[in-house]
């Protein structure tokens, strides 16, 4: 009765610890993969973002000097 219940006893523990060995590397797949999807997601946005496009403005009349305004991809720059 001892060795059916150790052997009993064995094969419930090594059940348990086959089944956290599988839901651990489950969780770590799972993570993972999400991870990548976020990566190659947020390589393709800054990809797919447009470049800076420079832009000159005609300078006034008074003035020799020429107006230069540019767009950075953040925002419009005017250099007076």
């Amino acid at each position: 009765m001892q060795s059916i219940r150790s052997v009993f006893l064995l094969l419930a523990g090594i059940t348990a610890f086959v089944a956290l060995a599988f839901v651990t590397f489950s969780v770590t797949l799972a993570v993972g993969g999400i991870l990548t999807v976020l990566m190659v997601g947020r390589a393709l946005s800054l990809k797919m973002k447009p470049a800076p496009v420079r832009a000159t403005a005609k300078a006034r009349s008074h003035s020799g000097e020429n107006m230069r305004i540019w767009n950075d991809g953040r925002g419009t720059i005017i250099d007076l």
